[in-house]
């Protein structure tokens, strides 16, 4: 059965109160819509460890840099219904734009820190744009628990500390990235790539992996990042906006993998940009 659609923050809201007065845990999965099955997997474990499930559908028109790219970005509501059917969620919440930002809204949500490297240094108000729709999805769902992949990695960060930092009572959980079987990490964006590109576009797994490989057999990151965006340059990708191993903890640099760290990269394959990240294994200091 299609699941229910619920537009409006009233009507959302109507059906969380009832929920919390019988007892009932809630569960949300924010989403841009144009599900995958790395979407699904986030249902699915909300599933697993809610009462109630919320999905969110809202192309968030503050998280975008170009106003082409938000008018190019799939809207597929009917099909994302359809693939939620077989998880019985309890509500699909589809606002449109008044419902999230009304007429005079003036707040915005800025984490300082881990926003201004990555994505955050090449798409300038992008992780404003995703805390505040993100505090808004959680005080407007009362969500016990919201979930995140990791394929959006310092996403996650962000929103973690953003919960923790404004008191939201929520826990974020983060959940594996989920990959096609040639190893590209599934995205919205990749219904974007051309026949002929989405042929390329598994180089970026592979290359990560191969570095990350090197990482833990104790080579030095600079020469390796170097090789690595030569190769991916030559194998098609036009521009590379970043390669970098990075830490867990505070996304800070790193020239070896001696604490938890993650490979993470972005890149752009015949005008859509892909980004992705990996787990690095520690290697312990020497000497």
């Amino acid at each position: 059965m299609t699941p229910p659609i619920v537009r409006t923050l009233a009507e959302l809201r109507n059906a969380t109160r009832g929920w919390h007065r019988a007892g009932e845990s809630i569960g949300v999965v924010p989403t841009m819509g144009a599900l995958h099955d790395g979407h699904l997997s986030l249902v699915a474990a909300a599933k697993a460890a809610c009462d109630r499930v919320i999905v969110t559908i809202f192309v968030n028109p503050k998280q975008f840099n170009q106003a082409s790219d938000l008018d190019n970005y799939p809207r597929t509501e009917e099909e994302d219904a359809r693939k939620l059917a077989r998880f019985a969620v309890d509500a699909v919440y589809v606002p449109d734009v008044s419902q999230i930002y009304p007429e005079g809204f003036a707040t915005n949500v800025s984490v300082g820190g881990m926003t201004d490297v990555l994505c955050g240094a090449h798409r300038p108000g992008h992780f404003d744009g995703v805390a505040t729709v993100v505090s808004k999805l959680f005080t407007q769902t009362s969500a016990d628990k919201g979930f995140f992949g990791e394929k959006d990695f310092q996403q996650l960060m962000v929103v973690q500390r953003m919960a923790r930092d404004l008191d939201i009572p929520i826990e974020v959980v983060g959940c594996p990235t989920i990959r096609e079987e040639d190893g590209l990490a599934m995205s919205s964006r990749n219904l974007l790539l051309s026949d002929r590109a989405r042929i390329k576009a598994p180089l970026l797994s592979e290359v990560m992996q191969e570095v990350a490989e090197k990482l833990a057999a104790g080579e030095s990151f600079a020469p390796l990042q170097a090789a690595a965006v030569a190769r991916l340059t030559s194998g098609g990708f036009t521009d590379i906006d970043y390669f970098e191993l990075r830490s867990c903890a505070a996304l800070e640099a790193l020239e070896w993998p001696t604490e938890p760290a993650r490979l993470f990269a972005a890149a752009w394959l015949a005008g859509v940009r892909l980004i992705d990240n990996i787990d690095v294994p520690v290697v312990p200091a020497s000497g």
